[in-house]
């Protein structure tokens, strides 16, 4: 698994501040840099100014939803960000929401709690995607 993510720009997204900034720290003491957004439409905004190279998820927020978003960036044209890697965080563990978690758009789904080891690991698998 990957320990370093130098130069790995990652877009996190958790309408939870106390996640947020756990998984922020998380991702920067591997060497990632970390744009934070607590909704989804900020995240999609963030997404499609900044680029980042991996999205980070979660599913269940207010409003708009981890399943909005996924839906809005492979909407996006490929050179907007539509084919961003993306993780998905969730309590949503049985085969039918992985599933469907991956049918939307996902290539990763992370169970919560979430394995710092098992974070970094799909973090920088994301990132060696084209």
């Amino acid at each position: 698994m990957y320990h370093q993510l130098p130069a790995v720009h990652v877009l996190v997204v958790d309408d939870t501040p106390a996640i947020l900034e756990v998984l922020t720290r998380m991702l920067k003491s591997h060497g990632a840099t970390v744009t934070a957004a607590g909704t989804a439409e900020r995240a999609l905004e963030l997404l499609e100014r900044l680029r980042p190279d991996v999205l980070l998820s979660d599913l269940e927020m207010p409003v708009k939803d981890g399943f909005w978003l996924i839906g809005r960036v492979r909407a996006l044209a490929p050179d907007l960000g539509g084919l961003t890697p993306a993780a998905c965080l969730t309590g949503r563990s049985a085969p039918e929401d992985r599933a469907r978690i991956l049918r939307a758009g996902f290539q990763f789904h992370i169970a919560k709690p979430v394995d710092m080891s098992q974070l970094i690991g799909v973090v920088g698998l994301l990132a060696l995607k084209p």
